[in-house]
């Protein structure tokens, strides 16, 4: 991995591939903000979804929307 050492007490060059502390935060940073937006996303999808859901099971117990079938009816009567 390195070449040999010519003199006592030098030290080779780092390898160029190596990661320094500040990069690793900085990944994990931008890895943690990407989950983050995607899971807002993901959730308010899924919150539109559950609410469009509520508001036509309103709207079909109210009479307001008329039932799909006809065994599959809901009323306040």
């Amino acid at each position: 991995m390195f070449n040999k050492i010519k003199e006592w007490g030098e030290t080779p060059p780092p390898p160029p591939d190596w990661v320094t502390r500040e990069e690793v935060q900085e990944m994990i940073d931008a890895a943690i903000r990407k989950h983050n937006r995607n899971a807002s996303i993901i959730s308010m999808c899924v919150g539109w979804v559950v609410l469009a859901l509520f508001a036509e099971g309103l709207l079909r117990l109210i009479g307001v929307v008329p039932p799909l079938t006809d065994w599959l009816d809901l009323s306040l009567k």
